[in-house]
């Protein structure tokens, strides 16, 4: 295949892997809705900034590396989970909070704080890491062009950024956050409960693989 086409179908891949749900879109759709729709701007684009660093590492064949110690890949994956956990544990314990506008209030330290979320919590998952190699070892040949090795960064972040961009501007919108106000006690119960079982899930599975 051309670098052309090559690029076409990993970004095809990855864009659906995106549009997934996941630890990533609670974030960022909590996030926007919750505080600001530049926060959820920052957020977008701590997972573009992830998905990046994911893209690297595979390219340069973590995964080989995850392979072949065993319990590196296991200590990712429990550490990832807890971290999750520990995100619903913070959104569940702030349930019964009354909101506050910290992307008007906070400035600068909110939407720094929306990046590093959104950030840490692409990164918590290793599994990513592994759907990213496993996608460029399905498309990428042997001998890697270079116009592929530098434009595969680049479009995924474009993809990540993007696709969460769509999220962040949609859920910070005047009716979903008015939605939102009405409930948020139990929608935030909701989302702590479903990121606590998808972190769960990531250290169940970490531990089972001994």
């Amino acid at each position: 295949m051309s670098p052309a086409a090559i690029l076409a179908s990993i970004f095809a891949a990855m864009l659906i892997g995106a549009m997934s749900p996941g630890p990533s879109f609670v974030v960022v759709s909590r996030i926007a809705i919750s505080r600001s729709r530049l926060d959820g701007l920052c957020a977008a684009l701590g997972m573009g900034i992830g998905g990046v660093i994911f893209s690297a590492l595979a390219l340069a064949g973590l995964t080989a590396l995850l392979t072949q110690f065993s319990w590196l890949y296991l200590v990712l994956k429990i550490a990832g989970g807890a971290y999750l956990v520990y995100i619903a544990y913070r959104i569940w314990q702030g349930a019964a909070e009354p909101l506050e506008m910290t992307g008007v209030t906070e400035g600068h330290s909110s939407l720094r704080r929306s990046f590093s979320t959104a950030l840490l919590t692409q990164l918590s998952n290793p599994k990513t890491i592994v759907v990213y190699a496993s996608i460029f070892a399905a498309f990428l040949p042997k001998s890697v062009p270079l116009a592929v090795a530098v434009g595969l960064p680049i479009g995924i972040f474009a993809i990540e950024t993007g696709w969460y961009t769509v999220v962040a501007l949609a859920f910070s919108a005047r009716r979903p956050r008015q939605a939102y106000l009405a409930a948020k006690a139990w929608i935030d119960r909701a989302a702590g409960v479903v990121m606590g079982g998808l972190g769960l899930r990531l250290i169940y599975a970490g531990v089972t693989l001994r």
